[in-house]
């Protein structure tokens, strides 16, 4: 799993949460139905936009959902998933972007990849997820070849660049392929109206893709002496976050002028968590759900028998405990590898694998959370972020 847009549950609404849950396993399954099971593995958290962008300009219809049977990665529960043509377009994006991705690592003889067997295996890998994303692009009228571009030319843009080029010039490839992505969202919608803002807001979004990539990986770009186009530019942190903010500021501009029927979660996702990846990028956020206490008492039953005889009334005995539906060891051990993939063991509440109790993991790295916040979806009609002050600028 990878992107920069990777939301805490503590801040979602239980609405808001299923939603986003729905378009992440929409896009799993979208990839398996139409690629194969292997194709799962490029499920992303930034690919989701584009369904989340697509069902935001066109309204959740019920044709929009179906119910996903079992999953170990949802601790063995249904769940209503996205399926159509938004979730088929992520499809096609996350496969030409994870092949841009694995390409990348591979020229920069990243680990194994630095031995030639596996590069060569790599790079066959990559290059049938481009055929693939291509099919499925063209399905939806869609040509990948703007993305295939934009990482062919990638390369030819680090290998230039040195001291005193310009950050933006080794963005752009990644600007202009998300803007793509973006703008295609409008055709699907059938809004070509929003086809010009969507297409900044993509822009803006791939600049703080790529940068936000190379402020994480700095340190050990460093340590192993890998291409890293901050090192390799001369561009201080300083420039890195005023570039950042200042991209932020243009997605939500942008954001502003796209007619959407239900720009909720969007709002969410572009707005809020966007600006929280970059503050987690650069080491300025902190999760309040951390040393959190809660008095005694205060949730729950008193302290003493809840059971016992009250003062004036007869004695009552303890109702029966409802039998636990526990899992054997084996079935246990796959959903706690599933939660464990997916990070919900780390942030969020979870199903016990074994005893199937609720438990609540400790938020490591989710900024600053509140409990199902429910956030207004136009900024004109203000904002009730719970007390995150984002005013009419977001």
């Amino acid at each position: 799993m990878f992107g920069i847009v990777r939301p805490c549950t503590h801040r979602l609404s239980e609405g808001l949460r299923t939603e986003w849950m729905a378009h992440l396993c929409g896009l799993c399954l979208a990839l398996r139905a139409d690629h194969g099971q292997f194709a799962r593995i490029v499920t992303n958290y930034d690919g989701l936009i584009v369904s989340v962008l697509t069902e935001a300009q066109t309204g959740a219809m019920p044709a929009g959902r179906r119910t996903a049977g079992p999953c170990p990665l949802r601790a063995m529960r249904t769940a209503p998933v996205a399926m159509g043509e938004g979730a088929r377009l992520a499809a096609a994006v996350s496969l030409v972007l994870a092949s841009a991705k694995v390409r990348d690592h591979v020229a920069d003889r990243d680990g194994l990849l630095a031995r030639r067997p596996v590069a060569a295996a790599a790079r066959r890998v990559a290059a049938g997820w481009d055929r693939a994303g291509a099919r499925t692009g063209a399905a939806l009228g869609f040509d990948t070849a703007l993305l295939v571009d934009a990482v062919d030319r990638q390369t030819g843009i680090e290998t230039l660049a040195g001291p005193g080029t310009p950050l933006l010039t080794v963005t752009e490839p990644t600007e202009t392929a998300t803007a793509a992505a973006f703008a295609h969202t409008a055709v699907l919608a059938g809004k070509p109206q929003n086809a010009a803002p969507l297409a900044e807001a993509g822009r803006l979004f791939g600049r703080l893709a790529h940068l936000l990539d190379a402020v994480e990986d700095r340190e050990a770009d460093a340590a192993s002496d890998a291409w890293n186009p901050l090192t390799v530019t001369g561009t201080s942190l300083t420039e890195a976050r005023r570039l950042c903010d200042d991209a932020l500021h243009g997605v939500r501009l942008a954001l502003r002028e796209v007619e959407f029927t239900d720009g909720q979660l969007v709002h969410v996702l572009l707005a809020h968590e966007l600006r929280r990846s970059v503050d987690r990028a650069f080491g300025t956020s902190s999760c309040s759900h951390q040393g959190l206490e809660v008095p005694e008492g205060s949730f729950g039953p008193p302290p003493g028998n809840p059971y016992g005889p009250t003062p004036g009334g007869p004695a009552a005995p303890p109702p029966p405990r409802p039998p636990r539906d526990r899992r054997g060891l084996i079935a246990g051990c796959l959903v706690w590898a599933g939660l464990a993939c997916t990070c919900q063991m780390c942030c969020g509440s979870y199903e016990d694998p074994w005893s199937r109790e609720r438990r609540e993991a400790p938020c490591q790295d989710c900024g600053d959370c509140c409990e199902a916040c429910n956030c207004c979806g136009q900024c004109g009609e203000g904002c009730c972020c719970c007390g995150d002050s984002c005013g009419c600028d977001c």
